[in-house]
C-alpha cells in the first residue's frame, strides 16, 4: 500500500449514486498535495482555485534527463452511442496503480466540450467510483482553454473576412502605405512577421522603400479567394442553427456577403495543434502555418500571411500548459486539449503525456485515452501523435462491454434515450460470441502496431460470467495479451486491480516495438487505402471534388502528412449502421480537406457534423445551482 499522503479510500456504496453525488461527497486534496507527490515544486506550477493548477513546460527542460515511465494508452471496440466507458476505465486503472498497486501514474485525459456536457452525452469525467474530480470544474470552464482556442480562432477568421474587405476598396499602395505606416520620424518598416511573407515570396530586401511596384502587389495583395475559405467560426455550445450562415450584410460591408459557418470549438485546427505540438516555439511555427485557403491563383494562405500568427500564439500561451487535477482517490491526472476524435485525432496533448512520462519515472506509469474505437483513436494515436511525439507505447487496453457485444452480434439498434433492450438485460451467449468478431478485428489491428493488447471487460450488473467468460476466450483466441473483468465503476481502483497487474505484466515483456501502418513518403491515395483496408475496405473510391482536392494538396506540397479520417465511430465502415466486423466494401471519400497547422491531411468519409444539435431533451434540463451550498446538481 502506498504511503503517499494523497491516496484516499474509497466507501462504495451499493446502488452506485449519481456521478455528481459521489464527487460531491469528497473533499479533494489541495492541488499541491497532488503536486508534492509528482517531486513538482511550487515554481512548477501555477495555482487555479484550490483544486486545479498548470503545470509549467519549464518542467520538461529540467526533467530532460530523467528515463521515462511505461506508456499505456486506453482505446475500446466499436462503441453504442451510450459509450463504453473507456474514460472511466482510464480513471480506474490509474487508480488502481496509484492507490492499490503503490505505483507512481498519471492519468492523461482530453478536456470535455461544453457541448456534450449540456447536450446528450454529458460529461467526461469518468463514472461512477472512478471519476476526477472536483467533476464540475473537469466538464465547465477548467483552466479557460477552450475559451482561449474560441478568442484564437474567431481572431483568425475576422482577420480573414477584414483582409478580403480592405483589399476590395483599396490600391496595392494604398494597401501597402497601410500595412506599412511610416513611424513619427517618417521611416517605415515591416514588422516581424511580415518577414515570414517576404521569406515565402522569396523577397529578400528588408525596407519597404525598397520594393518595386510588383514585389508591392504580391506582398500586400493576398487575393484570397472567397469560395476557397475553410476557416469557420466556433463557438463551445451546441448550435444546429450556426451551421450555415451568411456574413457580410451590414451596410458598411456591401457586396461582401458570403456564406460560412460555425464549428464547435473542439474541432477548431487550433484546439488540434495545442494537442500535437510539443514546445511553445513548436505551437508558434504550427499556428503560423495554418491553412486559411487559396489565392485566387491557388497558392496556400496561412495565419501568418495575414499577419496574425504571433497573436495566436499570444492567446494560447497559458493553455500550452496542462492542467493538474486528481482522481477521487487522489492519484493525478493531467487533463489537456480536447481535439473531436471525427476530425481530428481525438488524444489529449503531448506535452501532457511527455510530462507526466518523466514524473512518473522509469517504474511509473502514463495512461492516455485515444477518443471513440480503436480504429479511430488509437489508430490515430500510433499513426499521427506517436510519430510527432517519437513516444512508444508499450500496451494499449481495449475496452469492451456485453452490452456493445451484443450489439455488433446483431442485438438490437441502441438509442441514447431510449430503455436497452431486453436482449441487452438478460444472459445471450450466443449473441455476444457472434459479436466478439468486433473485439477480434480490433484486437488485431492494435496488436500489427508491435504493442502488447490488455481486454478490459467493463462490467455491468446485467452480465453473466457465462457471457464475461465468452468474451474473455475470444480476446484471447484473437491474439490479446490477457483480458480482465473490471469493476471499477462500482468499486473504484480496487476494481480494476486485475487489469493493473495485467497492464504491468504487459508493458514489462519487453517486445514491443511500434511498427506505423504506412510510411509517410507514399502517396495521399496508398495512405488512404492503407487505413482503409484496416477497416476490412477492399477499394476506396473518391469523389471528384476528393480527386481534385488529394492533387491541389500534393501540388503544394503536402502530401508528406500523415492521414486523419473522418468517419463514423459507430463502426468500421462508412455506414453507421454495419456492425460486427464488415468486410469486401468500397470506402467513400466525400473529400479531403487539411489542417497543415496540425500536420495532417483529413478525408471526409460520408458525412461528418463538425457543429453538433440538441436533442430535443437536452443534460442542461438537470443541471443547477444548490444555492444554499453552491454546489452544483444533475450534472451527468
Amino acid at each position: 500500500m502506498s504511503s503517499s499522503r494523497s491516496v484516499r479510500k474509497l466507501e462504495v456504496v451499493s446502488p452506485v449514486p449519481a456521478d455528481i453525488d459521489i464527487a460531491n461527497s469528497v473533499e479533494p486534496f489541495h492541488i499541491s498535495e497532488i503536486a508534492k507527490d509528482l517531486n513538482l515544486s511550487p515554481n512548477h506550477y501555477d495555482l487555479y482555485g484550490k483544486y486545479k493548477a498548470k503545470v509549467l513546460l519549464s518542467v520538461l527542460d529540467e526533467l530532460e534527463s530523467s528515463d521515462n515511465g511505461y506508456y499505456v494508452v486506453v482505446g475500446g471496440i466499436t462503441p453504442t452511442p451510450l459509450g463504453e466507458g473507456k474514460s472511466t476505465t482510464t480513471v480506474g486503472l490509474c487508480q488502481a496503480l496509484g492507490a492499490y498497486l503503490d505505483r507512481k501514474v498519471v492519468t492523461c485525459l482530453r478536456q470535455p466540450s461544453q457541448g456534450p456536457t449540456f447536450g446528450i452525452k454529458g460529461g467526461a469525467a469518468g463514472g461512477g467510483y472512478s471519476q476526477v474530480i472536483p467533476m464540475d470544474e473537469f466538464n465547465l470552464h477548467l483552466t479557460g482553454d477552450i475559451h482561449a482556442i474560441t478568442a484564437a480562432n474567431n481572431l483568425l477568421a475576422a482577420a480573414i473576412d477584414t483582409r478580403i474587405f480592405h483589399e476590395s476598396t483599396q490600391s496595392d499602395k494604398a494597401l501597402f502605405n497601410r500595412l506599412c505606416p511610416p513611424n513619427k520620424e517618417g521611416k517605415r518598416k515591416f514588422s516581424d512577421i511580415m518577414f515570414r511573407r517576404l521569406k515565402k515570396l522569396a523577397i529578400t530586401k528588408t525596407q519597404p522603400e525598397d520594393l518595386t511596384p510588383e514585389e508591392v502587389k504580391k506582398f500586400a495583395r493576398l487575393d484570397i479567394d472567397p469560395n476557397s475559405i475553410t476557416w469557420r467560426r466556433v463557438m463551445d455550445v451546441n448550435d444546429r442553427f450556426l451551421r450555415k450562415i451568411t456574413v457580410g450584410q451590414g451596410p458598411e460591408e456591401k457586396g461582401m456577403v458570403r456564406e460560412t459557418g460555425f464549428d464547435i470549438s473542439v474541432a477548431s485546427e487550433i484546439m488540434a495543434v495545442l494537442a500535437l505540438t510539443t514546445s511553445l516555439a513548436d505551437m508558434r511555427e504550427r499556428l503560423g502555418k495554418m491553412v486559411i485557403g487559396n489565392s485566387k491563383a491557388g497558392e496556400p494562405i496561412t495565419a501568418d500571411d495575414l499577419g496574425v500568427g504571433g497573436a495566436l500564439t499570444v492567446l494560447m500561451k497559458d493553455a500550452i500548459n496542462p492542467t493538474l487535477m486528481q482522481t477521487l482517490e487522489g492519484t493525478p491526472v493531467l487533463v489537456h486539449a480536447g481535439p473531436f476524435a471525427n476530425i481530428a485525432h481525438g488524444n489529449s496533448s503531448i506535452v501532457a503525456d511527455k510530462i507526466a512520462l518523466k514524473l512518473v519515472g522509469p517504474q511509473g506509469f502514463v495512461v492516455t485515452e485515444a477518443g471513440f474505437g480503436a480504429d479511430i483513436g488509437a489508430e490515430k494515436f500510433m499513426n499521427i501523435k506517436c510519430r510527432y511525439s517519437d513516444l512508444r507505447p508499450q500496451c494499449a487496453v481495449i475496452v469492451a462491454t456485453i452490452r456493445a457485444l451484443k450489439m455488433h452480434g446483431g442485438g438490437p439498434e441502441v438509442v441514447a434515450g431510449k430503455p436497452l433492450d431486453h436482449a441487452y438485460l438478460n444472459e445471450n451467449v450466443p449473441l455476444v460470441e457472434a459479436g466478439c468478431v468486433n473485439l477480434a478485428r480490433h484486437i488485431i489491428n492494435t496488436k500489427s502496431y508491435g504493442v502488447n493488447v490488455v481486454v478490459a471487460v467493463n462490467k455491468f450488473s446485467t452480465d453473466t460470467e457465462a457471457e464475461m467468460n465468452a468474451v474473455m476466450n475470444a480476446a484471447m483466441a484473437a491474439g490479446a495479451f490477457n483480458a480482465v473483468i473490471c469493476t471499477h465503476h462500482a468499486h473504484g481502483g480496487k476494481g480494476a486491480v486485475d487489469l493493473g497487474v495485467a497492464v504491468q505484466r504487459a508493458c514489462a515483456s519487453g517486445n514491443q516495438q511500434l511498427k506505423y501502418l504506412y510510411p509517410l513518403d507514399i502517396s495521399i491515395k496508398e495512405k488512404i487505402e492503407a487505413i482503409a483496408k484496416s477497416y476490412g475496405a477492399s477499394g476506396v473510391e473518391y469523389t471528384e471534388q476528393a480527386e481534385k482536392q488529394i492533387e491541389m494538396y500534393t501540388e503544394q506540397g503536402f502530401s508528406g502528412l500523415p492521414i486523419c479520417m473522418a468517419k463514423t465511430q459507430y463502426s468500421f465502415s462508412h455506414n453507421a449502421a454495419e456492425k460486427g466486423a464488415p468486410s469486401g466494401f468500397i470506402l467513400p471519400i466525400r473529400d479531403v480537406r487539411a489542417s497543415i497547422g496540425a500536420g495532417f491531411i483529413y478525408p471526409l468519409v460520408g458525412t461528418m457534423s463538425t457543429m453538433p444539435g440538441l436533442p430535443t431533451r437536452p443534460c442542461f434540463y438537470e443541471i443547477d445551482l444548490d444555492t444554499a451550498t453552491g454546489k452544483v446538481i444533475g450534472l451527468s
